[in-house]
């Protein structure tokens, strides 16, 4: 077969270890390096997705997650469990604060709705049947509707083995194309998490910080049905049998040792333009940041005496403190940076090796200069409509999302908008289920008085007509004013109950048209112009991926002419990154970071109150040094966290960490917060990540939460 770009890109010895998410492929074109790094297992092995140890690895749409067991024992992040651990929370029986440990498996609890486990079963280069000769003839949205209906069909096809999902992923700005098939597991449970004491130890004051004390790990069971196939819950269910599961690391491991992650990174931007760099830092963060924060402070207010209500908003809470740190983190990285400077640089560069050679100018010029037009009106776009998203109450994008589904379900599914196909209805009746637990009128119609007065206060030319229609908003409009056009929309609603809710799922168009229910209404009002705007935003996404899969063949023409590696960016898709375990000298606090913290830091900043509420049970065995098998030759005592140079991101939460004979080491589950601007721009010397130590984990299973029959299941005991 002929080589993909992809392949082509990496053929190069300049790459470091610690840098690039390697797509499983592409791992014996850097085999030199990964044995350079210790890898003792065959690179080649790597590559075979259902063989060991790639076929334990697992996603879980937004988190990383391996097999740890023969029945289907599912090791995460707590952090990636939190939401299902809220979901079954009460303030009666409050599992964040105290945990949750199933003795058996008829204890486990259901995950959150539409919770999922994908186990990826294949990849496959499907670059030519998406652009066709055909639809590399087009433009704008033409183009945009042919790679959707292309996609589908393939998606379509691969699906016709049951209980599977298949996803054609975009690669280099959507140069190529890749087709995933994951098995689909719909049946998950919750077994275990620790008290937030120890899972959440630090909080957001510890969060993106070095040296680190939090015990980041949870535990899922997949479930499916008797003859083995995927299934949704039933009680009848059995354990999922995994072809390979990870084994416990014979040894703890030490400063200098070889590590990977395994796992799903969501998103990352290095291949990105100056201009996009530019709007990014200077405009897009810092609202990102400000509108944070005021949500945060918004929560916080409107759930201070509802403990019920705290508890639905704990997930939200977590994720939005999460990110307003990362990104603050990463401001404070670029203004110390001069990477814009270098980027212009690269870019002014490449515009020079293009137009040095006519037949380059002729098949990329055009191109390179198109893309930073179009990037330019997507960014204005961005920017005008910013509080135009966040505006619109959570049961008007409820009905709005009801009402699409009724109209796409009256054309064959393969006419169907993706993401309302048959093979999305599970997905959205799980959306519409998961308002029980993590909505709450007072604290919605809060957050959404804060945008809607920002975006009320823009000129009409600059507003949504239809939106401004169905809501009431006029120029010059109080504070006062949108409160009480927002309190007649609510009321005049019954989406609230969780039946009524339900039942539209189940409606036809001419009944949403016939209800006088404010947020259906609403829904069929903005029906129309919802259309018009999407038919807009695609004609502007056609012409930019036509433009910007040119100028991502031309960097990597470039790059490739320098002896450069390019790997692609991170696009949810599996990958494997390399490194060693390090600490860093000098930390960004100008001291030296050691690899490894103790559970005598926990001891140290435990409070009893707070993020820093340890519980007794752990400060009483620290204390005693009730340390068993688990503590660290070098150490003396039991590791929490370590450092390495690992290059990750966001969606590699609860990657399992490896050792040079693939045995499971730790999760990974952070990173440092002046490194976390590699996804931008990595930083070889500075970057590192944070895993939370096996030894850690099985010690507080073990001398805390007494998960004794996890322990023997994983092979612990």
């Amino acid at each position: 077969m002929k080589k993909s770009l992809i392949a082509l890109a990496i053929l190069s010895t300049a790459a470091h270890a610690d840098e690039g998410m390697w797509m499983p492929q592409q791992l014996p074109q850097v085999a030199k390096e990964l044995k350079a790094a210790g890898l003792k297992l065959d690179p080649a092995s790597l590559t075979k997705l259902t063989e060991f140890p790639m076929g334990a690895i697992v996603s879980l749409g937004g988190c990383s997650a391996s097999f740890v067991s023969p029945q289907g024992l599912v090791a995460t992040n707590h952090h990636c469990v939190y939401g299902s651990v809220a979901h079954n929370s009460t303030p009666e029986r409050n599992l964040l604060a105290n945990g949750f440990l199933a003795h058996n498996l008829s204890e486990e609890l259901p995950a959150a709705p539409g919770s999922r486990i994908f186990v990826t079963k294949a990849v496959t280069d499907v670059s030519k049947q998406v652009i066709t000769p055909e639809v590399a003839k087009l433009s704008g949205k033409a183009r945009i509707d042919a790679i959707e209906k292309n996609q589908k069909a393939i998606q379509a096809d691969c699906e016709k083995d049951p209980g599977h999902r298949c996803t054609v992923s975009s690669y280099y700005g959507g140069l190529e194309f890749y087709l995933i098939k994951q098995l689909e597991i719909r049946d998950v449970r919750l077994v275990h998490a620790p008290p937030e004491g120890v899972g959440k130890f630090g909080g957001d004051t510890d969060n993106w910080m070095w040296p680190r004390h939090t015990g980041d790990y949870g535990f899922y069971r997949a479930y499916v049905s008797k003859d083995g196939k995927a299934a949704d819950y039933s009680k009848d269910n059995v354990p999922y049998v995994p072809q390979h599961y990870l084994k416990l690391a014979k040894e703890g491991v030490k400063e200098g040792d070889f590590i990977m992650v395994l796992g799903y990174p969501g998103r990352t931007n290095r291949h990105r333009l100056p201009s996009e760099v530019a709007f990014t830092f200077d405009w897009n963060y810092p609202a990102f940041v400000k509108q944070s924060a005021e949500s945060l402070a918004i929560i916080a207010d409107t759930t201070k005496d509802n403990k019920d209500t705290a508890l639905k908003y704990a997930s939200q809470v977590a994720g939005i403190n999460n990110y307003y740190k990362n990104r603050q983190g990463m401001l404070d990285s670029y203004a110390n940076s001069d990477m814009l400077k270098r980027k212009s640089a690269e870019h002014e560069a490449l515009k020079q090796w293009i137009n040095a050679d006519a037949k380059r100018k002729a098949e990329y010029a055009g191109d390179i200069d198109l893309v930073e037009k179009l990037i330019a009106q997507r960014d204005a776009e961005i920017k005008r409509d910013y509080y135009f998203g966040s505006s619109k109450p959570r049961l008007l994008n409820t009905a709005r999302m009801l009402y699409r589904l009724a109209n796409e379900n009256t054309k064959p599914d393969a006419d169907r908008k993706a993401g309302y196909q048959q093979r999305d209805v599970p997905r959205i009746k799980a959306s519409v289920d998961g308002l029980v637990r993590n909505y709450d009128e007072k604290v919605d119609k809060a957050l959404v008085l804060n945008s809607l007065t920002k975006y009320a206060a823009q000129p009409a030319s600059q507003r949504n007509a239809a939106f401004d229609s169905v809501v009431g908003i006029k120029d010059n409009m109080s504070k006062a004013d949108l409160q009480a056009a927002l309190d007649k929309l609510y009321a005049g609603s019954k989406l609230g109950d969780p039946a009524e809710r339900k039942a539209w799922l189940e409606r036809k168009p001419a009944d949403f048209k016939a209800s006088d229910d404010s947020f259906i209404k609403a829904a069929v009002a903005l029906y129309e112009p919802d259309l018009k705007d999407e038919a807009q935003e695609e004609e502007l996404a056609g012409k930019l991926q036509q433009a910007y899969a040119n100028y991502m063949k031309a960097k990597i023409a470039y790059m490739h002419s320098k002896g450069q590696a390019v790997y692609p960016d991170a696009n949810s898709t599996l990958r494997v990154t390399f490194g060693k375990i390090a600490g860093r000298d000098p930390g960004a606090d100008g001291t030296t970071w050691k690899a490894f913290t103790t559970v005598e830091g926990v001891a140290a900043k435990a409070t009893g109150q707070g993020e820093f509420n340890a519980p007794a049970a752990q400060l009483k065995a620290i204390k005693a040094k009730e340390y068993g098998k688990y503590a660290d030759p070098i150490l003396k005592t039991v590791p929490v966290a370590y450092l390495a140079t690992l290059d990750i991101t966001g969606g590699n939460s609860g990657s399992a960490a490896l050792n040079a004979k693939g045995e499971w080491i730790g999760l990974a589950f952070d990173g440092t917060l002046d490194s976390i601007i590699s996804d931008w721009d990595f930083n070889k010397k500075m970057t590192r990540d944070i895993q939370v130590d096996l030894r850690y984990i099985l010690w507080n299973m073990k001398h805390v939460d007494h998960a004794d029959n996890l322990l023997k299941e994983m092979g612990a005991e």
